[in-house]
């Protein structure tokens, strides 16, 4: 085999940073499980890293740990094998992947590949993006490879500071940047690709020493870049696809953008929507070709509309499958089965467990239990 081909075919290891409180959200709630389209946002991250069949993935879990395992577990893919590992201090994300790195090392051993780490709170990150990231990290045979992006607006940010030769030098974050650093508008995503040979040799030279008082990961950089091996970056094409939710309003920013990337793939896959932009479907919906969505849509949970059925308008559907060619008006309906060439009229709603037969007729203002 090729020495390329080594590089390029080497495991992969995933590490999910997912230990965050997440304060101003100002919820009980985990941050990681705040949902977006019907799913907890961490799922979203896994899922971008589902083209690269990761040998293991480690999410690092702290505050409601015991609640972000269970949803996790219970709502993964079934092909993918997650463990857990609790930071039970919070001393900096460097800290987290040291503790990931113990978990990878004694369960698989890592010396060969690549340790990919994301955050726990980027929902809009492509699985494109990721394979493009890890395709620049083993081509260039980089130690480690970082994703950036150009941004208008880079407060808040750290910052990415190139050598001459165009590697990235450092990684400064904004507390601890000087003026002249604070103007730099490429900025670090907190998603990276790193050898795993090196990863713990380099997270044992990370120190406190900045205003925070914690390990910070993208210290790394530094370390790897002054110990002479390659640190690389990938430019995002799209810079919105690693923005963060802190709060609210991020959340429902983030959820705007996945809302119209599901309308649009379901549109292109033959559903006609009158008025996407006031349809609303989760993320597990299923939905066949010539299904028509009228304008004020809920769809939630796990619903299936089978091919030619017709849905609302304003109708409120959640786990609900409908049948062929069915026509439901106005309908509130949850965890109910709708038969094929049936019809439902608006003002009619369907308890838990309820059924409509094939090709039955269900007049307005009924409510129908189980």
């Amino acid at each position: 085999m090729a020495a390329k081909d080594v590089y390029v075919n080497r495991p992969t290891f995933v590490v999910v940073l997912a230990a965050g409180e997440g304060m101003r959200m100002r919820s009980a709630r985990p941050k990681p499980l705040h949902h977006l389209c019907g799913r907890p946002m961490v799922l979203y991250v896994l899922d971008a890293t589902a083209q690269e069949k990761a040998r293991a993935t480690v999410v690092v879990v702290g505050h409601g740990a015991t609640w972000v395992e269970k949803a996790l577990i219970d709502r993964a893919r079934a092909d993918v094998h997650l463990t857990f590992v609790e930071q039970t201090e919070q001393l900096g994300t460097g800290h987290a992947v040291s503790v990931a790195l113990t978990t990878l090392e004694d369960e698989v051993g890592i010396d060969d590949g690549d340790v990919l780490i994301l955050p726990g709170d980027t929902p809009l990150l492509r699985s494109g993006t990721v394979s493009a990231l890890l395709a620049r990290h083993r081509q260039s045979q980089a130690a480690l490879t970082v994703l950036t992006a150009n941004v208008e607006d880079p407060t808040g940010y750290g910052r990415i500071v190139r050598a001459k030769d165009g590697t990235v030098q450092c990684i400064v974050e904004q507390r601890d940047a000087t003026s002249e650093q604070r103007a730099i508008r490429e900025v670090n995503t907190s998603v990276m690709a790193v050898r795993a040979s090196l990863l713990g040799p380099a997270l044992r030279r990370v120190d406190r020493q900045n205003s925070q008082h914690e390990y910070y990961l993208t210290d790394l950089v530094a370390v790897l870049h002054e110990a002479g091996h390659v640190t690389n970056a990938v430019i995002l094409e799209d810079p919105s696809e690693a923005a963060g939710v802190n709060d609210r309003l991020q959340l429902a920013g983030a959820e705007a953008v996945l809302r119209a990337r599901i309308n649009d793939r379901w549109m292109q896959r033959g559903v006609t929507m009158w008025d996407p932009r006031h349809t609303y479907i989760d993320a597990d919906v299923e939905l066949a070709a010539e299904v028509s969505l009228l304008p004020g849509c809920v769809l939630k949970g796990r619903c299936v509309i089978e091919h030619g059925a017709q849905i609302g308008p304003n109708a409120s559907l959640t786990d609900v499958r409908v049948g062929e060619n069915t026509l439901v008006g106005t309908v509130e309906a949850t965890n109910a089965r709708i038969g094929a060439q049936s019809r439902v009229h608006s003002f009619v709603v369907l308890d838990p467990g309820s059924e409509v037969g094939d090709a039955e007729v269900v007049l307005p203002f009924h409510h129908r239990t189980s």
